[in-house]
């Protein structure tokens, strides 16, 4: 299954040294490949294997996922503000296949 856009939230602009909280959420089955179907055959896993998160060229958040996430994984965690720069976002799935949202934070002070 092909990953789906994914929903970012986090302010457009913060302070120098501020702590910034983003939330992040991208649409996926999560399917563990234990679960049969109405016939009795199993549905083939399908999860996303990693999710990274990348500020000013550097890696500022990144986590493995595995079988027993939900659907829709749904993540919150912080950063803090340092220079202006580009926040890129990346899910990568079981089969190399990656969705990538960018944002724009801009520092003042």
């Amino acid at each position: 299954m092909a990953l789906a856009p994914a929903r970012i939230s986090m302010p457009a602009e913060a302070k120098k040294g501020e702590i910034v909280e983003i939330k992040a959420l991208v649409r996926h089955v999560m399917e563990t490949g234990y679960r049969t179907d109405n016939r009795g055959q199993p549905i083939p896993r399908d999860i996303i294997k990693s999710f990274t998160v990348t500020y000013a060229g550097e890696e500022v958040f990144g986590m493995e996922l595995n079988p027993g996430v939900s659907a829709n994984p749904y993540v919150i965690f912080t950063t803090v503000a340092t220079e202006t720069g580009e926040l890129v976002f990346t899910w990568t799935d079981q089969k190399g296949a990656a969705t990538v949202e960018r944002k724009l934070l801009a520092v003042v002070g």
